[in-house]
């Protein structure tokens, strides 16, 4: 058996990461509830009623779900988009920082590798901000002390730190170390990352609409419910197995819609934002291993 096939049947069986622990217990209901309607008519009870096919066509429920699966999968991709959009705006303004920002004086240089380390902590501080956690260590490793303290008592701690990079761009310019039209590229990456913490607040702030996801849980409860009476009478003893398969089929692919509409969390399945940060942290601290060239400056 070749390595791509024993991988592919590995990720078949696998459990971490699926929604096997999610559904089970319905789908074991439905499967037990199967086997009653197949109890029910072995003992002559009327219960087989094909006309039940037709309360609810499989189409429209299919059709609901891909519409449920795809939302939230646009969902995820776009929070992607703005992470990756994250990395690449704090790598380019560091590096703008790094070998732009002229050092006159010896401390200039703790000041251009502190505001680095702010780049980072927008970043951290908008993984917690999204996660709703509050100001924690992390934060604490990446700035002074009273920066920090300040922090803890933001309502919105990633634009207070965007501030504070601004403010040192600003405090650059007005000392002559960088010229306007740096001044004005920098900002621009920094606004850009400001929109994208806003995108992904859009995300996280704007759930699924209530009345949709109601419905569609009704719908498919309904379904599941009216499936074994127009299964008993062609697939009898077998009925409950069968419902159980279709209902591990229609609660699985509504629980992957639930488990990836908000991206940013802790779920198998949710963007690996500890991740992302701590590669960025890494880039950082390779970026200020390397010394400009005098050059650079001019």
């Amino acid at each position: 058996m070749s390595v791509k096939k024993v991988r592919w049947l590995k990720t078949a069986l696998q459990i971490k990461g699926s929604v096997i622990s999610a559904i089970y217990r319905r789908v074991i209901g439905c499967g037990l509830f199967g086997v009653l309607i197949s109890i029910l008519y072995y003992f002559k009870f009327p219960v087989s009623q094909p006309i039940f096919q037709n309360v609810i066509p499989s189409i429209v429920l299919g059709l609901l779900l891909v519409f449920r699966t795809n939302t939230a999968y646009d969902r995820f991709w776009e929070g992607r988009k703005n992470w990756g959009s994250i990395v690449n705006n704090v790598r380019n303004l560091a590096r703008q920082i790094w070998v732009s920002i002229d050092e006159i004086h010896p401390e200039d240089r703790n000041k251009k590798i502190g505001t680095l380390y702010l780049l980072v902590a927008f970043a951290v501080a908008t993984k917690l901000h999204l996660r709703g956690e509050g100001v924690n260590s992390e934060l604490e490793n990446l700035m002074s002390y009273s920066k920090y303290l300040k922090l803890k008592n933001m309502n919105n701690p990633p634009l207070e730190v965007a501030f504070w990079i601004e403010d040192f761009l600003k405090q650059q310019y007005n000392r002559k170390c960088i010229n306007s039209y740096q001044l004005s590229n920098m900002q621009e990456l920094l606004n850009k990352l400001v929109d994208n913490l806003g995108s992904c607040e859009r995300i996280l702030k704007t759930p699924m609409p209530l009345a949709y996801a109601i419905h569609l849980k009704q719908l498919m409860l309904l379904y599941c419910c009216l499936l074994p009476f127009q299964l008993v009478h062609s697939l009898g003893w077998w009925t409950g197995l069968i419902v159980a398969l279709i209902s591990f089929t229609l609660f699985g692919i509504e629980a992957i819609g639930l488990e990836i509409e908000n991206p940013f969390g802790y779920d198998a399945n949710d963007l690996p934002l500890d991740t992302i940060c701590y590669n960025m942290k890494r880039n950082i601290d390779d970026l200020i291993s390397l010394t400009p060239s005098v050059e650079s400056y001019n």
